[in-house]
């Protein structure tokens, strides 16, 4: 197996069985080497060990999570799911996350997400400033990905860039409410054409169903929203304006 520490980049469209880094996640041990700063939820940092093989990931476990009025518990199971729907719409854009529910998870059940060495001075503001289309792309991506997910605190800080210049989007838990709760601050693409290849692979959402390994983690209600806000972004074909000025997550970043 190659160096733990080159999973991380790796696109995650191979199944569980052939993805280094998704069995890691899987099937490894668990050790808990700190509390994440400046997270709202328990969220820690963790090295993952199999045999020889190691690498650095993040643990949100449900025991970790403070009560909120507008979602049910368990938003480590929307963190599963962002993954689920990156992954199969063949977007890449979510670090391999994966459930743990085993008696190995030594805070009860929780996602546990492959850790990103980013350059973590950036963010999504810095990032829009660059002139790299292929970058700016990701973006676009990412605000088609958050759509459908109904993402309801994208902050600036959620999306990171490696070295090989690749985004990421992290923190995904407030997601995939049944109710529309869209707040991000990917508002600049607001009125643009959303390009054709990142509208086909929604058709599958809407002609055949949400695939269960999305819908599993999500009750009724949600499934048939999520293929419902699938329906409409390929309806409008065009990434949305927020008329309110009110849709946008607090902190920015």
């Amino acid at each position: 197996m190659a160096e733990a520490e080159e999973f991380v980049y790796r696109a995650t469209v191979a199944p569980a069985e052939t993805d280094p880094m998704l069995q890691l996640l899987i099937e490894g041990d668990i050790e808990v080497l700190g509390l994440m700063p400046w997270s709202s939820n328990g969220t820690f940092l963790t090295n993952v060990s199999r045999g020889d093989d190691h690498a650095p990931a993040i643990y949100k476990p449900h025991s970790g999570e403070r009560p909120l009025w507008d979602f049910p518990g368990g938003l480590w199971k929307r963190e599963v799911a962002t993954w689920e729907l990156s992954d199969e719409l063949g977007f890449g854009l979510v670090p391999p996350t994966v459930a743990r529910t085993d008696d190995r998870a030594p805070m009860g059940p929780g996602s546990l997400q492959a850790f990103v060495p980013a350059l973590f001075e950036e963010h999504y503001f810095t990032l829009r400033e660059r002139s790299d289309e292929d970058l700016v792309d990701q973006l676009r991506k990412l605000c088609v990905l958050d759509l459908v997910a109904n993402a309801t605190d994208r902050k600036g800080g959620h999306c990171l860039v490696d070295s090989e210049h690749r985004v990421w989007a992290i923190d995904n838990g407030l997601s995939f409410h049944r109710e529309f709760k869209l707040r991000t601050v990917i508002w600049d693409f607001a009125g643009e054409a959303i390009p054709g290849a990142m509208l086909d692979p929604l058709r599958a959402l809407v002609d055949e169903g949400v695939p269960h390994r999305l819908a599993r983690w999500l009750d009724d209600a949600e499934v048939d929203a999520v293929a419902s806000r699938a329906a409409g972004v390929l309806g409008s074909g065009h990434f949305p304006h927020d008329p309110t000025g009110s849709r946008y997550p607090w902190p920015l970043v």
